[in-house]
Parts: C-alpha cells; structure tokens; sequence
C-alpha cells in the first residue's frame, strides 16, 4: 500500500535539502513544549536491540555552558595548529559552533553499559548503541527543521574534559553536542561547502565480488 503521496516524497526530499548545520543562531528563546515534542522524535527512534541507549543532558547553567565554550575555544585552538597556509588561514575564518548564542544546548551521550536489549545486536558491535544514538539525532534534526528550529552538531571538544564537567558517569560515551535555535538565516547548502572548505560528493557505491 502507497502511504505517502508524491507530494509528500517532495516535500521530505525538501526538508532533508533543508536540513542544514547551523552555527548562527538568533537569541530569541524557544517554546519549551515545541522543544520537547522535537525531543519526543527519539521515542520513534530505532535502536539495537531495542536499548535506546541516548542520554540527554541541558545544559542551562552559565557555568556549565562556560565550561563547554571554553573547552570548544581549546579544542579549536589545537585543531587550528594541525594546518598551515592557506589551509590555517580558511579554517581560522570558518564559525564552527554557535555555542555563544544558541538557547538550547544539550549534550547527547550513549550509555554504553545500558542493560535495556540484554545486549542484542550489541555484543559483537558494541558500537551498534552509538549508531543508534546518531539515528536517534538525525529524526530529532528532521524534526526540528520541519519546525522552522536549526540544529547545529559541535565536535570539536575534548569528551573526556566535558564529561568531568557535566559529571556524567564512566560508561557513557559523548556522540553530539547539539546547540537548537532559530537560525539567523537559512540556506540549502552546507556553510562549509559556502566557505569552499570542502565541496559534496555523491555517495561511492562498490561491488562485492
């Protein structure tokens, strides 16, 4: 049975078009019942085994976001040091987090020890749990967008420095540091493709032999 019109496969073919990184963010704050039926989306979310291994912290406090700006701003700084030339010259103009303005910001982790499965599908892959996290983020990107919210992913940061400060336990691994707003402004193409960082590729399909 067709379930979606041709209209619809359009329009999810727009959102995904829309769907962009965004790293400059308006301040004006968001309806906390729009951000949590968003959030809602990772209920929908598959998951290995049916662990639903994402753990969400908010971080709302100005020092925790201190925190987590702070260690960007080092993080960066390494990074910055790994090019030179024109290569260091680009990436040191690139706007790479929108963490001085987004209002929402939320660390996303993967409890790797997560009893929920009874480890089905995790056992050889461990690292299916964190895939599904990514899944789980990319609903909740889709869902955001389609409501007019952007989404940045920050990952330039040290987890281990960010896990001591946010006190997470052990066995969780980071995977995103989400910052959620309303985008200053909107555009189809990747900010990085714009800055002529780095140019799209279709994706590279080979042949098992």
């Amino acid at each position: 049975m067709d379930r979606f019109s041709p209209d619809f496969r359009n329009l999810l073919g727009d959102l995904m078009r829309w769907r962009r990184d965004v790293r400059r963010f308006r301040t004006d704050p968001v309806d906390e019942a729009l951000l949590r039926s968003c959030l809602d989306t990772f209920l929908l979310a598959p998951s290995v085994g049916l662990s639903e291994p994402w753990r969400l912290i908010r971080l709302q406090t100005v020092s925790a976001r201190r925190a987590a700006l702070d260690n960007f701003n080092d993080a960066n700084a390494e990074a910055l040091g790994g090019y030179d030339g024109e290569r260091a010259q680009l990436y040191s103009q690139l706007k790479l987090s929108g963490m001085q303005d987004a209002p929402i910001q939320i660390a996303v982790y993967c409890d790797e020890s997560t009893t929920k499965g009874a480890g089905l599908g995790a056992r050889s892959m461990p690292e299916m749990r964190r895939y599904s996290v990514v899944a789980a983020i990319t609903q909740f990107w889709l869902a955001a967008r389609a409501e007019g919210l952007g989404v940045g992913w920050v990952s330039i940061l040290d987890p281990a420095r960010l896990a001591r400060d946010l006190d997470v336990p052990a066995d969780w691994t980071l995977v995103a540091y989400l910052c959620i707003g309303w985008p200053e402004k909107e555009s189809t193409n990747p900010e990085l493709e714009t800055a002529r960082w780095e140019d799209r590729r279709g994706a590279l399909m080979i042949e098992a032999r």
